[in-house]
């Protein structure tokens, strides 16, 4: 998003509403009108937001939005019904950005906000993971991001490089997942995994 400004749109059965607008269909989601990456309009947060409202039995799960920016993903999977999110980001901006907008949208004490790496949260696990962010970060955390996801849960990873699918897909498959979709955007995949009910 970066500061500048941006419409209302929709994506799936969302609305997507700058602050201080208001729009009359789809399931509101306020965001600030400067911030942190995630307005909703690039490709990948359009998908990850798309296969989100896909997820069966997202109504009381747990979520880990994973690099969430402004935390449209966490808002989006909070008015789906999740119980309980945590968006985490290394990026202090990113985290005050978020922490705004889940107060603009009442989903404080349902989205938690915290700005630090996934270190800080190893000891939770999550019915759904959620992370939209590059190649580069998502191969040496697969590890640590399949861990923390629940037996049978379900992780969405998005900010592929369609050229690193391959290299993406099978890091996560050697740790248990399994591929159930992926989307091909215009340059950017999006895989959606379950992990295996060990």
């Amino acid at each position: 998003m970066c500061g500048r400004i941006f419409r209302v749109f929709s994506i799936g059965p969302f609305t997507i509403i700058p602050e201080g607008e208001t729009a009359a269909t789809g399931i509101p989601i306020i965001l600030g009108r400067k911030g942190a990456f995630g307005s909703g309009e690039h490709e990948t947060t359009i998908a990850c937001i798309e296969e989100l409202t896909k997820v069966v039995g997202i109504s009381g799960s747990t979520v880990l939005d994973f690099g969430s920016g402004t935390g449209i993903l966490a808002i989006a999977a909070a008015r789906l019904g999740a119980s309980y999110a945590i968006a985490l980001d290394i990026d202090l901006q990113a985290a005050i950005s978020c922490a705004e907008n889940v107060k603009l949208n009442g989903l404080e004490g349902r989205v938690e906000t915290i700005c630090g790496e996934l270190a800080c949260i190893a000891f939770k696990s999550f019915d759904l993971v959620l992370a939209n962010s590059y190649a580069d970060i998502l191969l040496p955390l697969a590890s640590d991001l399949v861990s923390i996801t629940r037996a049978g849960g379900t992780l969405i990873l998005s900010g592929i490089p369609i050229q690193d699918k391959f290299e993406v897909q099978l890091a996560f498959q050697r740790r248990g997942c399994i591929l159930k979709d992926n989307r091909i955007g215009e340059e950017y995949v999006t895989l959606i995994l379950e992990k295996a009910d060990m």
